[in-house]
């Protein structure tokens, strides 16, 4: 078998490979853009070729080459990778030699690496955060008109007659022409955003579990089916506290001896569903009242911004045991209202 340790960048990579049977070795750069990392990998055809590399972003043609190839990918985490570094010296080549060395003592720490059916549809729920985002700027802009005209009339600037009072506003020739792109641009992006919400919609129907999390107040088929998609089998993690983890809710700390320091969360997961959760949990605080008292007290001892983390985090472990135990609401309710309580340390800021 080959084994070749691979520092992936996007414009080339830097390898290092062994030959298992014969003790070949050697290393080399391969570019990208005129298809010499192609050609090379198709030249090994008919060979067992095992690649490993750190989890990094565009890399999908690469994935899809290999897997095309039937060469096995290990993908490696970089933060631990780091960790087994012991030579203060960095460079390219000195990183495919490590991952090589890694791979070739079976100390390599694999990640686990979602579906190309799982990765698609998660693009679904990006594409259509960025283009709520993008609704969201135009909208303040056209506030920021309506407000510079003397005119504050909040949600109330979207209804029909607050179109028409917005529209008939005596503006100079470009702010007339910034008005005009803003309404057309916000006439363009809501037809999107209400087919790729209905797409979402569909795609939760058809799955049980995420039918199963949306039960919980507050939580939707955005949140649900995010939540399912990104998490991938309630197996991989052995309890709640793990989720909070993997998603970044957790405080980071630096604490040694009998002293204890703990920080801001550390936001080491998948930004999406960390901002779904605090979204969710906030609705899930305005419609029932055990998790409105909860999220007071939490406000009152420290301050709403880590009261909302904190009920965040609770909802995440929440889903988590109902997603794990086969339960919806009612059951968790009645057999595990106990999991999933919020905590939150006085480290945390």
């Amino acid at each position: 078998m080959i084994i070749i340790g691979c520092d992936y960048h996007p414009s080339f990579q830097q390898i290092a490979w062994v030959d298992s049977e014969t003790g070949e070795c050697g290393e080399r750069r391969l570019a990208h853009s005129d298809g010499e990392a192609e050609n090379y990998y198709r030249g090994l055809n008919g060979h067992g070729v095992r690649v490993g590399i750190e989890a990094t972003g565009h890399a999908r043609w690469f994935e899809r080459l290999l897997a095309e190839l039937k060469y096995e990918l290990w993908v490696g985490d970089p933060a631990q990778i780091w960790a087994m570094r012991v030579r203060k010296q960095k460079t390219d080549r000195q990183d495919a030699q490590h991952l090589l060395k890694l791979l070739v003592e079976d100390r390599f720490p694999r990640v686990w690496v979602p579906s190309a059916e799982n990765r698609d549809l998660r693009q679904l729920l990006w594409h259509r955060h960025r283009l709520v985002q993008m609704r969201t700027r135009v909208m303040n802009q056209l506030q920021a008109i309506a407000m510079n005209e003397g005119v504050r009339r909040k949600k109330g600037l979207w209804s029909k007659q607050g179109r028409r009072q917005l529209e008939s506003f005596s503006l100079a020739p470009w702010a007339t022409r910034r008005r005009q792109d803003l309404l057309e641009l916000l006439d363009r992006l809501n037809p999107s955003i209400q087919e790729l919400s209905t797409a979402i919609e569909q795609e939760a129907v058809q799955r049980p579990e995420v039918k199963r999390l949306m039960t919980h107040p507050g939580v939707g088929p955005l949140t649900a089916l995010a939540f399912v998609l990104i998490i991938g089998s309630p197996e991989r993690f052995r309890c709640g506290k793990q989720i909070g983890s993997y998603l970044g809710l957790v405080p980071c700390e630096d604490s040694s001896a009998d002293h204890q320091r703990l920080g801001h969360i550390s936001k080491q997961g998948n930004a999406l569903l960390r901002f779904l959760l605090v979204e969710a949990a906030q609705a899930t605080v305005r419609s029932d009242p055990e998790w409105r008292r909860q999220f007071l007290h939490l406000a009152m001892r420290r301050e709403r911004a880590i009261a909302k983390v904190a009920m965040a985090r609770k909802l995440a472990v929440r889903l988590y045991w109902m997603w794990r135990k086969g339960w919806d609401h009612q059951q968790m309710v009645q057999f595990g209202s106990h999991v999933g309580q919020p905590v939150v340390s006085h480290g945390v800021k």
